[in-house]
């Protein structure tokens, strides 16, 4: 079990994660293009261009940090205090799930996925693994907090609760979530101890990079919860432009042009008149039809555009709120934050290992909370 569990570390030094899903995007476009043609303005107007912008920031401060050595740093040391597997996969695993309910599930992302990547590269550690996990941390940790994700801002201000009170809503279903999250490192984590590689020469740490890494975040976060996206930008990338340009050249572009054909393509299909149809003849108002819904929609359009859609036939928000947090699991597609995380890791087979562990997840998840919703 230890040696299969080593050998997920094949692929850590390969750059990039893969571009199929771009080519099926892609290739859904243009049948949507040839079937229903749209003038140009109109594919610009289907993409959440402050989702392009705001990850776009986010992704090159993101390189500076990578590049200041700090993450190098930080893994050696948490990797001498920590002499257990499965104790540094808790701690991580923990530690995203906490981050996604304060500061987003992407901004978690951001923050925790390059260390990981980092730990793995001084030790034997299963990159893919440890990602996946962190990527249904962040999707179950988000889901307690109105402001942990968009859809949960989105229902909030749509039921017209409290902050405590959408939290108490949302706590059945986060328990759930977690309890399993926590059970399934049991299961796929031994107890063994890490195996650290031989060490090369110590990364230099850059600090006026890092302080300027953590300057350009603090201020790309004020401009974002000012709604000033352009400023933002405009300074995130004149700054590194004019003082730190290759950081510039780290930045994973491709990530974003999949974000935006994700938008123009589920757009798109929500769109067709017979979805919408098919949307108000089922009976999914309340109760277990609806969670169950909000789930299984997600898993094709994710859980975002899911609970957009869902809102105008589902009259149950509960029900909605809890099957579009558990819809993230599941398909790659039902949360953007898995793409992130596949995408930040730049593991070359991590759709495979994604689908092996988060579909029997979504299975027991959705079953035992569908149970407490019964009760």
């Amino acid at each position: 079990m230890n040696a299969k569990f080593v050998d997920g570390q094949a692929g850590v030094h390969k750059e990039g994660g893969g571009n199929g899903l771009l080519w099926v995007l892609v290739a859904a476009a243009a049948v949507f293009a040839f079937v229903r043609p749209r003038a140009p303005i109109d594919y610009v107007r289907l993409v959440d261009w402050q989702t392009i912008g705001a990850l776009a920031g986010l992704l090159a401060i993101t390189q500076g940090v990578e590049r200041s050595g700090m993450l190098q740093k930080l893994a050696t040391q948490l990797l001498s205090r920590t002499t257990e597997l499965r104790h540094l996969v808790y701690l991580l695993t923990a530690s995203a799930a906490l981050l996604s309910a304060l500061v987003t599930n992407d901004v978690s992302l951001f923050l925790l996925v390059p260390l990981t990547r980092v730990l793995a590269q001084q030790a034997h550690l299963p990159l893919g693994r440890l990602v996946v996990l962190q990527a249904l941390a962040v999707n179950a940790g988000s889901a307690l907090t109105p402001i942990g994700n968009p859809q949960n801002l989105f229902l909030w201000h749509r039921s017209g609760d409290s902050f405590i009170g959408f939290m108490t809503m949302m706590s059945p279903t986060v328990a759930v979530m977690l309890f399993w999250l926590f059970a399934a490192i049991r299961f796929l984590v031994p107890r063994a101890p890490i195996l650290l590689k031989p060490s090369g020469d110590e990364a230099a740490v850059e600090p006026r990079l890092l302080a300027l890494s953590g300057m350009l975040f603090v201020a790309f976060v004020i401009a974002l919860d000012r709604h000033w996206m352009l400023a933002g930008l405009a300074l995130v990338f004149g700054a590194l432009l004019l003082l730190r340009p290759r950081v510039l050249l780290g930045v994973d572009w491709t990530l974003l042009l999949i974000i935006a054909l994700m938008f123009i393509d589920l757009r798109q299909l929500a769109e067709l008149p017979s979805v919408t149809s098919l949307f108000a003849q089922l009976p999914i108002r309340d109760g277990w039809r609806a969670y169950l819904a909000a789930i299984a929609t997600s898993q094709v359009i994710s859980n975002v555009p899911a609970a957009i859609l869902l809102d105008g036939f589902v009259h149950d928000l509960p029900a909605l709120a809890a099957g579009v947090s558990v819809g993230g699991f599941g398909c790659v597609l039902g949360s953007l934050a898995n793409l992130i995380a596949l995408r930040l890791a730049k593991l070359p087979h991590g759709l495979r290992e994604f689908h092996r562990i988060s579909i029997p997840f979504l299975l027991l998840c959705g079953a035992t909370a569908l149970l407490f919703r019964l009760r």
